[in-house]
């Protein structure tokens, strides 16, 4: 009974033949060449900093309430050009200080975050 194998091998062969041609095809796309110019301007460094004991510091300068960070965040949200914020945690932190800040920074539209200081993390 090879019948029912002859069968299925004829309807993938027919699919076969008709995806072949849609796989042919293609489209002319114009891409830039080269390398792009390095950037001109500077572009500004904003760091928080998360202690060992959840304090925070904006620059250098302590963070004394929510209101007070939410009001820093939203500067940095709003500038031109926009700076980068850096979150720099302690390795002692408490998780929870780290992204309550990271989702205060999202929620109030800053959109080029990085965490720094990582290297901390990595074990011996």
């Amino acid at each position: 009974n090879t019948t029912p194998l002859i069968d299925v091998m004829l309807v993938l062969l027919i699919m076969l033949i008709i995806t072949i041609p849609l796989q042919t095809q293609s489209v002319a796309i114009d891409l830039p060449q080269g390398n792009p110019p390095p950037s001109t301007e500077e572009v500004p460094v904003v760091t928080l900093v998360v202690d060992f004991d959840n304090t925070i510091t904006w620059n250098g300068q302590p963070v004394s309430s929510e209101d007070d960070l939410q009001a820093h965040l939203r500067e940095i949200a709003s500038a031109q050009p926009k700076p980068e914020f850096h979150i720099q945690p302690n390795r002692l932190a408490d998780y929870k200080t780290v992204v309550h800040v990271m989702a205060d920074a999202q929620r109030l539209g800053v959109t080029q975050m990085g965490i720094v200081g990582q290297e901390q993390f990595v074990d011996q």
